[in-house]
């Protein structure tokens, strides 16, 4: 009976989903939640969720925001808003493996959340970034970790980047804390 009782646990999943609860301060002020996709892409998400608990991702900048398109941030290395360097934000990781692609056929809608990479798609590391709106091109390109559940208007109101590709110039919105909710 034991038996039985553990392998339709297994075949369960997980009791809770994860997610995360991010508060945002800037020309944005408020809360984004975040539902991760543990199922679509395990390492990734427990890679998010490490990073999260140490509290590394706490102070960081939403270095790159593209109006129409995404906002990104994460960059654990360079991104912090005190004692950061932000000329560099955006090209840091963390000191965390990079992660093998775990690319799914979850389309990038608005509110999906994927994790930025250089060109080699096994290069994710810390940065993710939020859609504002649909991005095909991503598709099968990028791995999906999440989707925005709560807060897209916080999200919206991203201060948006007028520097080269995307680059915020001037004060950027920060992410004060990111926590991990189950």
């Amino acid at each position: 009976m034991r038996k039985l009782a553990v392998l339709f646990s297994l075949l369960a999943g997980p009791a809770l989903a994860t997610g995360l609860q991010i508060e945002v301060a800037g020309e944005a002020n408020g809360t984004v939640t975040i539902d991760l996709f543990e199922d679509v892409a395990p390492g990734h998400v427990e890679q998010i969720t490490a990073l999260a608990q140490s509290g590394a991702y706490d102070g960081i900048v939403f270095h790159r925001v593209i109006d129409g398109f995404m906002a990104q941030t994460g960059d654990v290395e360079f991104g912090k808003l005190e004692g950061g360097d932000m000329r560099r934000a955006g090209m840091g990781g963390s000191d965390r493996p990079n992660l093998k692609a775990e690319f799914s056929d979850v389309p990038f809608e608005r509110g999906i959340v994927g994790m930025a990479r250089s060109q080699n798609p096994d290069s994710a590391n810390s940065q993710f970034f939020i859609m504002f709106a649909s991005a095909a091109n991503l598709n099968g390109q990028y791995t999906v970790v999440g989707e925005v559940t709560e807060g897209m208007d916080v999200v919206d109101a991203i201060k948006r980047g007028s520097g080269r590709n995307g680059e915020v110039v001037g004060q950027p919105d920060v992410m004060t804390s990111v926590t991990v909710t189950e």
